[in-house]
């Protein structure tokens, strides 16, 4: 009998163990993207257009790691994507994401990248909510164009879908990520949140408030751009679980 409880303490322990080095991995995630985010905005005459910020309903992030980053031949990564609440209100809490696929590891040279994309539309959060996006098949996705002026957006950007960018040993530039995936992290979620919870859950009904490792990455949002995009179709809502 005490062999058995010695058994289970030793098993709990270790659960706990690995339940909190997820955690920890999900919450630096969160901070890198937060890290990327901050020097692609504050380059004083790159980044993203502020006209095109303001009209995103979503932004994505997926920060280069040593290992889970993009290469030539394995192109992978996890980040995170944060929505306006209702498309068009403060920044919410992040749901974490897997991008993979396409061919932009070769465009980037093999190097390890951090990846940023703006969402510009309600119809298009949505779909990223509920399945995995080909994009540039299921959401049309384009380079998008850098600089702090409206000048530098054609109508072609301010129609497509998703805009992303990337940023590698400090050069950021606008990146075309058609061919790739974008899915839910499930597993991060559940890690972050510690429960299952879906997309639909944390962007769009609210349902969980922001971690807190999530907070400078709020910031750099808000600070940029406080307000905006477009409110959700009531047909994407998905009922509470």
């Amino acid at each position: 009998m005490k062999n058995w409880i010695i058994a289970s303490m030793l098993a709990g322990s270790l659960g706990f163990a690995v339940a909190l080095r997820a955690q920890t991995k999900q919450d630096r995630r969160l901070e890198n993207a937060a890290l990327a985010l901050s020097a692609i905005m504050q380059a004083p005459d790159n980044g993203i257009p502020t006209d095109l910020l303001n009209r995103a309903v979503c932004v994505g992030i997926v920060p280069s790691e040593k290992k889970v980053a993009f290469f030539v031949g394995g192109n992978y990564g996890f980040g995170a994507l944060v929505c306006r609440r209702n498309g068009g209100g403060p920044w919410g809490a992040p749901s974490m994401i897997k991008l993979k696929g396409g061919s932009y590891g070769l465009q980037l040279g093999g190097e390890a990248a951090d990846i940023v994309f703006i969402v510009m539309s309600g119809d298009t959060a949505g779909k990223i909510m509920q399945q995995t996006l080909k994009l540039g098949v299921d959401v049309s996705a384009a380079a998008g164009p850098v600089g702090r002026r409206a000048e530098a957006a054609s109508n072609a950007h301010f129609n497509a879908g998703i805009l992303s960018y990337s940023r590698t040993r400090g050069l950021f530039a606008g990146i075309s990520l058609s061919g790739a995936d974008l899915s839910e992290d499930a597993n991060g979620n559940r890690n972050l949140y510690h429960r299952n919870l879906t997309p639909q859950q944390i962007l769009l009904q609210g349902i969980v408030p922001p971690p807190a490792s999530s907070k400078a990455l709020d910031g750099i949002l808000t600070k940029y751009s406080p307000h905006g995009g477009a409110p959700f179709k009531p047909a994407h809502a998905a009922s509470q679980q």
